[in-house]
């Protein structure tokens, strides 16, 4: 038995725009979801090497307080108070101080920066600014 081709009806171009319309938007759903959960993934990224940073900058700020906190216990010490009264260039009565000279070579000195094109005009000229 041969069958007949088979012609549609109207019924059915309604029946498959319907499945291909369900079908389009199904897509277009997914690929929102797809989409958000990639944009969400690297929001989270971002927040978590944002927490990294932090983590780390607050373990400086806990060692640095930790220093500090060293600092002042040390304060109310005689002997810190005096080193600090000789760092400022004071003397105990009958002793001598002696303070050094730093001397500075020619190669320890700052070098000369180049002139630009309006400083060589005016020394050209020799005109003070």
């Amino acid at each position: 038995m041969i069958t007949k081709p088979r012609r549609f009806k109207k019924g059915d171009s309604q029946s498959i725009f319907f499945y291909l319309s369900i079908a389009i938007f199904l897509f277009l759903i997914i690929g929102f979801l797809i989409f958000t959960n990639l944009k969400i993934n690297r929001r989270r990224q971002e927040l978590l090497s944002q927490i990294d940073f932090l983590k780390k900058e607050i373990q400086t700020l806990e060692e640095k307080n930790t220093q500090l906190k060293a600092g002042i216990s040390q304060l109310g010490e005689p002997s810190y108070l005096e080193e600090k009264i000789r760092d400022q260039g004071y003397k105990k009565p009958g002793e001598e101080v002696v303070a050094i000279k730093k001397v500075i070579t020619e190669e320890e000195k700052e070098p000369e920066k180049e002139k630009n094109l309006l400083e060589k005009f005016l020394e050209f000229f020799k005109i003070k600014q």
